[in-house]
Order: structure tokens, then sequence, then C-alpha cells
């Protein structure tokens, strides 16, 4: 299971970046990724995005 970004919704405000604990979001050209191998599906980002629009699949 690995998080999923809305990229048409994101702004790129590095709070998901921040809050996981694997370092598997990055933020780059104003919006934020996820690599899928490093994500842990925590969902520390889920928590953390100010506009909802992450989800753990």
């Amino acid at each position: 299971m690995a998080a999923i970004i809305n990229q048409d919704e994101c702004v790129g405000c590095g709070a998901c970046a921040d809050a996981c604990p694997c370092g598997a979001i990055t933020v780059d050209d104003g919006k934020a990724k996820v690599n899928g191998e490093e994500c842990a599906g925590c969902g520390a980002c889920v928590d953390a995005c100010p506009m909802s629009l992450i989800t753990i699949e």
C-alpha cells in the first residue's frame, strides 16, 4: 500500500513531505510526489495534508 496524491489539486506546500517518516515524498516542480517503493503506507502524510488530497491505496 502506498500514498496517492491528487496531482490535479496539489499545490506543493510540502506538509506531507515533512510528515513522512520514510522520506518517501518529495516536492518537485510545485507538486508532491511519492516514491512507492519507499512508502510504508503509514498515513502520516494523509493526516498532514491541509487540503485532504492524499489517500492510501
